[in-house]
């Protein structure tokens, strides 16, 4: 079923059929941060996690000749370790360039949060790079908050401890 986002702008709930095109979406926003990352493992975070109760959505753009998914989102559930309570896990918010600032990552985030509401939810979770500023206060300006801090450790050519 098709629901409007803006004028121009389809949003269709998406299904397993839809794994190559979500390793696809998946593949471009990496590609904007690392272009040098080797993201051949992609479609089997992908294989593994899609099911019925990891939602995926499109906005795609309304056209005589057939429609284009433009972005995507990907929920699947998180337990906040705190409360032991299950919550909605964004896994991915991707819009492509030519479609940004035109408010459809913010629809999809009020999809989302509609959905964890259905649920009961509480809470909605993300991770985000740091370096994506533009994701940052797209986040920001909709409510988040950072709550606990990630850090990883390079271990390549470390020298041992003395």
């Amino acid at each position: 079923m098709s629901h409007c986002l803006l004028p121009g702008y389809a949003l269709r709930r998406g299904s397993g059929l839809d794994r190559a095109q979500l390793v696809k979406f998946m593949h471009c926003t990496y590609q904007e941060l690392y272009p040098a990352a080797s993201l051949h493992h992609l479609a089997q975070t992908v294989e593994r996690y899609l099911s019925g109760e990891t939602p995926l959505w499109w906005a795609e753009t309304e056209a005589k000749l057939g429609s284009q998914p433009v972005a995507c989102l990907w929920l699947g559930l998180a337990i906040d370790q705190v409360s032991g309570q299950q919550y909605p896990h964004i896994f991915l918010l991707y819009v492509k360039p030519e479609h940004r600032r035109l408010g459809l990552g913010s629809a999809l985030m009020q999809q989302a949060e509609a959905w964890g509401r259905a649920k009961g939810a509480e809470q909605i979770g993300l991770q985000v790079f740091q370096q994506n500023q533009p994701a940052l206060k797209l986040y920001q300006k909709l409510g988040f908050q950072s709550e606990w801090i990630g850090m990883v450790k390079s271990l390549k050519a470390e020298s041992p401890l003395k």
